[in-house]
C-alpha cells in the first residue's frame, strides 16, 4: 500500500487504555517506601495522588475503561495519523518501508495529552484545586498546563533550568494556557534552595525538578502532584497511541518488524509497542530472537529498539537496581534501570531525555530481552533530523529526532543487503518551539558532550542500599 497517511474516524477511537501489567510474566517489584524500604502501600501515595490513579498504578486488570469526557477531549485530535515516509524512503534509496505514527498533531504538539488530560481529569473528580509537575524540555509542562484548563485547575511548573533558557517559548506556552513556570531549581521550596546552595551554577536536572514538584504537593492540602513518564498508570494511558497504531497497520496490510523510539522515562515508546509486546507475552506471536520475522502462525513479531542520548545512557549504561526517582530522595524507590539519582547530564537540547532513570516497566522488559537500546551522538542525530525535515516537511522534537536515526541507520543497511523491512517509529511531539536547536546545528553551534562514564561511575556509587 502506497498510502502516504492512513487516518481513523473518531467513532474509532478506542475506548479501553491496554495494561501489560496483566500480562507479565512475573509481577514488577513494588515501588519501596523511601523511608522503611517496605514495599509501598496507596497510603504511602495518597499525599500527591487521587486514589483512582493509585489503583490504576496497581491494577493487574488487563483493560481499563477510558472515561468518556476523556474521550471527549482526546477527539480534538485523536485519533492521530500513522504517515508513511515514502519521500525519506526515496532519499536514503533504501528498499525498507518507513511508517511513524505523529503525535504531533495534539494542540500542545505532543503526546504529552494522553496522559496530562486523564491525570487532571481524575485530579479534578477528587477535588484537587492545583496540580505540580516537574518539565524537562518542556512538552509535558505545557500538556499540563492545556489539561488543567480544560479542568478549571490551577498549575505550577518546575522546568530545568537549561530547558527553561534553552526554550523560552515553552514557557510563554504553558502561561497562555495560565501554568505558573519557575526555572528549577528555584528559591521556591525548601529542596530547591537546598540544591542552588549546593551548586549556584547549575543547569538542573528532572531529578531535582520532581523534587521541588513532590514538596510543593506534599505541603500543600489542596495540591496533588503528577508525573508525565515513568509510572505505571503513564503507561496505560499512552497505551492509546499503539492501541491505535495496530488498526491503521491492518489498513495498510502491513506489520512492523522494527520499532524505534526515543527514550527518557519511556512513555511514548512504550505507548507505542506495549500493544505488541502484549501479543508476545500472551503467546499469540512468537518471541523474536534476531531481527523480526514471521512466526509460526504468519504474524509478525517486531525487534523493539529504544533509543537515548549518550550524555544521558540510563538503558544503556545504567543499572537496573532500586533508585529514587528524584535528587532530594523524596520518592518511593523504583526498580529501574538508572544512572543515578545524583547524576546530572549533560545541557543537550533534548531535555526530555535527560532523566537518571527509565519506567519500571520498560525496565524491566528490557532487562527480560523483550526490548533493546542504544545510545546516539547529539550531532549525528540532528543531521538525521534535519533530513527528516528537509524530506517529510515535518519538524521534530530533538527527543523524536533520536529513533529517526535509528530508523534511518536500520534503512541505509537494508539498502546494502535489500532487505524489505517494515521500520517504524514513534514521532511523539514537534520541534516548533525547538528552533533555537536547530539555529545552533545550523551554524555549528551543536558539539557532542565528553563522555559521561566517570560521573555515573560515581553516582552509581552512592546508589541506596536496598
Amino acid at each position: 500500500m502506497n498510502a502516504t497517511k492512513i487516518t481513523l474516524d473518531e467513532n474509532e477511537l478506542p475506548k479501553r487504555w491496554y495494561n501489560i501489567q496483566a500480562d507479565l510474566p512475573t509481577p514488577l517489584d513494588p515501588p519501596l517506601n523511601p523511608a522503611t524500604k517496605e514495599p509501598a502501600t496507596p497510603d504511602d501515595l495518597s499525599a500527591i495522588f487521587p486514589m483512582s490513579l493509585i489503583k490504576q498504578e496497581m491494577s493487574t486488570d488487563r483493560w481499563i475503561t477510558i472515561p468518556e469526557e476523556v474521550r471527549d477531549i482526546y477527539k480534538l485530535w485523536r485519533p492521530s495519523p500513522l504517515y508513511r515516509a515514502l519521500r525519506l524512503e526515496r532519499a536514503l534509496k533504501t528498499p525498507a518501508r518507513i511508517y511513524y505514527k505523529w503525535e504531533g498533531v495534539s494542540p500542545p504538539g505532543s503526546h504529552k495529552p494522553n496522559t496530562a488530560v486523564p491525570q487532571t481529569y481524575y485530579n479534578a473528580k477528587a477535588g484537587i484545586e492545583r496540580i505540580t509537575t516537574e518539565t524537562g524540555a518542556g512538552q509535558w509542562g505545557s500538556a499540563l498546563s492545556f489539561a488543567t484548563r480544560l479542568f478549571d485547575l490551577e498549575c505550577t511548573i518546575y522546568m530545568v533550568r537549561i530547558s527553561y533558557d534553552q526554550k523560552p517559548y515553552r514557557r510563554v506556552l504553558m502561561e497562555t494556557w495560565g501554568g505558573e513556570v519557575f526555572a528549577s531549581p528555584s528559591d521556591k521550596t525548601e529542596c530547591g534552595r537546598k540544591f542552588l546552595a549546593e551548586t549556584p551554577d547549575t543547569t538542573g536536572s528532572l531529578g531535582m525538578a520532581i523534587s521541588e514538584a513532590v514538596e510543593d504537593a506534599a505541603t500543600h492540602d489542596n495540591a496533588n502532584y503528577a508525573l508525565g513518564s515513568v509510572l505505571n498508570h503513564v503507561m496505560l494511558h499512552q497505551s492509546i497511541i499503539g492501541l491505535e497504531m495496530k488498526k491503521q497497520f491492518e489498513i495498510a496490510e502491513e506489520s512492523p518488524d522494527m520499532m524505534f523510539g526515543c527514550v527518557g522515562g519511556g512513555s511514548n515508546f512504550a505507548g507505542a509497542v506495549f500493544p505488541y509486546i502484549g501479543d508476545v507475552l500472551r503467546g499469540e506471536v512468537g518471541r523474536d530472537g534476531g531481527d523480526g520475522g514471521e512466526s509460526g502462525d504468519g504474524d509478525r513479531y517486531p525487534k523493539i529498539i529504544s533509543c537515548e542520548p549518550m550524555s544521558c545512557p540510563t538503558l544503556t549504561k545504567g543499572a537496573y537496581a532500586y533508585d529514587f526517582g528524584d535528587a532530594a530522595q523524596m520518592t518511593p524507590l523504583l526498580k529501574m534501570y538508572t544512572l543515578g539519582y545524583r547524576f546530572v547530564p549533560a545541557g543537550i537540547h533534548a531535555g526530555g531525555l535527560r532523566y537518571h532513570g527509565a519506567a519500571p516497566l520498560v525496565s524491566k522488559l528490557t532487562h527480560e530481552g523483550y526490548m533493546d537500546a542504544v545510545a546516539y551522538k547529539q550531532t549525528d542525530v540532528f543531521k538525521s533530523a534535519l533530513l527528516f525535515v528537509r524530506t517529510e516537511g515535518f519538524l521534530l522534537a530533538p527527543e523524536t529526532a533520536h529513533c529517526v536515526h535509528g530508523v534511518i541507520e536500520e534503512a541505509l543497511r537494508c539498502r546494502k543487503t535489500g532487505e524489505e523491512k517494515v521500520l517504524f517509529f514513534c514521532g511523539s511531539g514537534h520541534g516548533d518551539f525547538d528552533l533555537t536547536a536547530y539555529d545552533d546545528y545550523l551554524n555549528g553551534r551543536i558539539v557532542d558532550p565528553g563522555d559521561p562514564t566517570d560521573a555515573i561511575r560515581e553516582s552509581l556509587s552512592k546508589l541506596p542500599k536496598v
